[in-house]
């Protein structure tokens, strides 16, 4: 039949930014032709936004757009481990559906996988043309003081590792997150120090990270100390 790509969209608080991601799916999968379907899972936002998930799925169809929530927050790892037990496609997409993510580069990371068949392939914002926009300077010392840390403790061999726009083969990704204990943002990171000692293969794709378009960012000072913890025990343990 020919591959599927399945987007999973872990939301809360995100209605302003729903309608816009996922028309811009929609735009850029009808445009490159791939079969792709795209899974909201909405952890009790009190905003709304699954009652626009609704709206959505009457204008594109439940075929395209299938609603997953659960009854409150619970984090990324299981997000991803609920939504791909209702995933139908043969490859998954992760990506943050706050628009810091723009889905303009998921044919490239189409291409990519298949260009070398990589087991995953995930978007970069430290090589090549990749950047950040809209940061201000003491986010981007802490993102690539986070990467550094990585790359010393763990040496992953992948130039960003707290990036979440990723594309996994579906089988892949079930073998990663069986064996993740992250939580959080770690839970990104761990994911591509596994897929290393698995001996997976990762294409990478430059991207722009744009920051959040509405709402704060989710990024705050104990996350930040969460995180370095995480890295010891992730560098404890691997």
């Amino acid at each position: 039949i020919g591959d599927k790509y399945s987007v999973l969209l872990p939301t809360y608080n995100e209605r302003e930014n729903l309608p816009l991601i996922v028309w811009l799916l929609v735009k850029y999968f009808g445009e490159s032709g791939y079969n792709y379907e795209i899974i909201v899972i909405d952890d009790g936002s009190p905003d709304g936004t699954l009652e626009v998930g609704e709206q959505l799925q009457k204008i594109y169809g439940k075929d395209k757009i299938l609603l997953r929530p659960r009854e409150k927050k619970l984090g990324l790892g299981t997000a991803y481990i609920h939504g791909m037990k209702h995933a139908t496609g043969n490859f998954i997409i992760i990506m943050d559906a706050d628009l810091s993510h723009h889905p303009k580069f998921i044919p490239e990371f189409i291409e990519k996988q298949k260009e070398g068949n990589y087991d995953l392939v995930s978007g970069t914002r430290y090589s090549g043309n990749g950047g950040v926009y809209g940061w201000d300077l003491r986010r981007k010392l802490i993102s690539r003081g986070a990467n550094f840390l990585t790359q010393v403790l763990l040496r992953p061999g992948a130039s960003d590792l707290t990036g979440s726009f990723r594309l996994y083969k579906k089988k892949v990704l079930e073998s990663l997150v069986e064996r993740c204990v992250s939580k959080g943002y770690v839970f990104q990171m761990e994911m591509i120090v596994r897929a290393r000692q698995l001996k997976y293969t990762v294409g990478e794709v430059p991207i722009s990270f744009v920051d959040r378009v509405y709402g704060e960012s989710k990024l705050g000072g104990n996350e930040i100390v969460s995180f370095v913890k995480g890295l010891l025990t992730l560098f404890a343990t691997t």
